[in-house]
């Protein structure tokens, strides 16, 4: 029998990013597009246009580089949203105008402060606007799960006559439970009679833990398209998470034996490894799919069973998801062959300069340490190849410190142009003294609120990994950054420059319109 095509709409770029803590700069979403195709979903959210200049030139230009997967940005239901949501996406090959307006009654009457009939004529007008702009238009019901039933349905029949091609029912506040969102999405299939001229989308929020598991409801009650985020970022407690729902379907192929998507699941691993990177924030260790311990088994059954038989205990290989097959050690009389091996069957694919780069950076950090682990590899090429544009970058920094002298930290920096700035200052302890030596070379006062450590891997000479949140210059929100090195110190220093460098950049490019961006 034929099978039902799912579509995969990665909104990571745009729900995932607006998030607290997981912002990310114009290079950093481009680099993070290019990985989100090569996974090969069928749409990606790049923004939302008009929130922010830094967001229109990101939606643009991520417009420009994609050529095998459609491009959405996000707009209100009125036609200046959509005017300028169409200026950022018209370069690209495959763009989508994504529409929404909220449905249901606590919203119109508490939010919008409108009737459900006068909503729904500004829907309806917003999907025609947008249409003869666009020939892919997306519109979604913000808080379908909560409207009255036969209204959304009504909604979805009067938005198909206007022209757009998907309609998305999203779970905004992640409220409904799979038993519940069945009957919803059945409704919409059965009673709709014009539901077979578009394609009927989810987009799950995962307040309730839920996320997934409506969206797996969703697919079998007739949906074909999907909403979710790389490692399930995004506001909250987040969204459905690409990797678990495409597992899902993967795995319980019996289950799921009428359905077909295009992800190629091997790039799961690599595209959760280069969003932490860019954003500094690790999953937890548990985490389904990607989680450091996703693939480990400590209990002595588990491991007698799995090495009897890895079906005992292991649904699904690690290799399937597209972790190396296996863990080869490097030193510093590895040669430049044997790296560009590991680069490889770690899934980077970098050019000749990138490829130089990142061996140079590899052979320093072999005379610090004995054994080079794969976690140190990607780590250094993630940070390598993040794509921010640095204001300041660490060039030096020296510590005086112990139990009976003022901690005093001096900090070379390279500023601009390759301009070095040197000062230094005291404080608490030598990772205090650095940061207020990078923020008097800086000019710009901060706040530390959070500071994490943990080695990458084992051993006394491993690297320690530094994630930092801060706020500078009371802007009223939190930046995050991360650093390694086998001096935790200079660790420390790096992450806090990390997060400086962001808020500056999204000083520069996000002047926020403080506009709703939601469903």
């Amino acid at each position: 029998m034929s099978k039902r095509k799912i579509m995969i709409f990665d909104t990571t770029l745009r729900d995932g990013e607006q998030a607290p803590g997981f912002s990310m700069n114009t290079e950093e979403k481009i680099k993070m597009a290019l990985q989100i195709e090569k996974m090969g979903v069928d749409v990606m959210e790049a923004g939302f246009p008009i929130s922010s200049p830094g967001d229109f030139e990101a939606v643009s230009r991520v417009a420009a580089v994609i050529k095998n997967c459609g491009v959405a940005g996000l707009c209100r239901a009125n036609k200046k949203d959509i005017d300028v949501g169409w200026d950022a996406l018209k370069g690209a090959v495959r763009p989508r105008i994504h529409t929404f307006l909220a449905t249901s009654d606590i919203h119109l009457q508490y939010k919008l402060k409108k009737s459900r009939e006068e909503a729904l004529q500004i829907a309806i007008d917003a999907v025609k606007y947008a249409r003869n702009l666009c020939d892919d238009v997306e519109f979604s019901a913000e808080d379908a799960t909560r409207s009255d039933i036969d209204f959304l349905c009504k909604v979805v029949e009067e938005i198909i006559k206007a022209g757009a091609s998907t309609v998305n029912l999203p779970d905004t506040v992640g409220y409904t439970v799979p038993m519940e969102f069945d009957k919803i999405i059945s409704a919409i299939m059965n009673r709709v009679p014009n539901v077979d001229k578009a394609r009927i989308s989810v987009h799950c929020h995962n307040d309730l833990g839920l996320a997934v598991a409506n969206s797996l409801t969703a697919v079998k009650a007739g949906a074909s398209q999907v909403e979710c985020t790389i490692n399930g970022i995004g506001e909250r407690a987040g969204n459905c998470s690409l990797e678990e729902v495409i597992m899902g379907m993967t795995v319980r192929k019996d289950v799921f034996d009428d359905v077909e998507f295009g992800v190629n699941t091997k790039e799961i691993y690599r595209s959760s490894k280069l969003l932490t990177g860019i954003t500094g924030i690790n999953v937890q260790p548990n985490k389904a799919i990607v989680g450091k311990n996703a693939f480990a088994h400590e209990a002595g059954i588990h491991q007698d069973g799995v090495l009897k038989n890895r079906l005992t205990y292991e649904i699904m290989t690690p290799e399937s998801v597209g972790y190396p097959a296996n863990s080869l050690v490097l030193g510093k009389h590895s040669g430049r062959n044997a790296f560009f091996q590991r680069l490889k069957a770690l899934g980077f694919e970098l050019d000749e300069a990138e490829s130089q780069a990142a061996f140079e950076s590899f052979k320093v950090l072999a005379d610090k340490k004995k054994e080079v682990f794969d976690e140190d590899i990607e780590n250094m090429v993630l940070n390598q190849t993040s794509g921010a544009q640095n204001m300041f970058e660490l060039d030096r920094v020296n510590i005086f410190s112990g139990n009976t002298a003022i901690p005093t930290a001096t900090v070379r920096l390279k500023v601009g142009d390759n301009q070095l700035v040197t000062d230094a200052s005291i404080g608490d302890g030598p990772v205090d003294a650095a940061m207020k030596a990078i923020e008097r070379i800086a000019g710009v006062p901060g706040r530390l609120k959070t500071y994490q450590i943990k080695a990458l891997t084992e051993g006394k000479d491993a690297q320690g990994e530094v994630t930092v949140s801060a706020e500078f210059e009371q802007c009223g929100y939190t930046v995050r950054g991360k650093g390694a090195d086998t001096d935790i110190v200079v660790a420390s220093a790096k992450a806090y420059l990390d997060a400086l460098n962001k808020y500056m950049n999204r000083k520069d490019s996000k002047v926020s319109q403080k506009v709703e961006e939601t469903i």
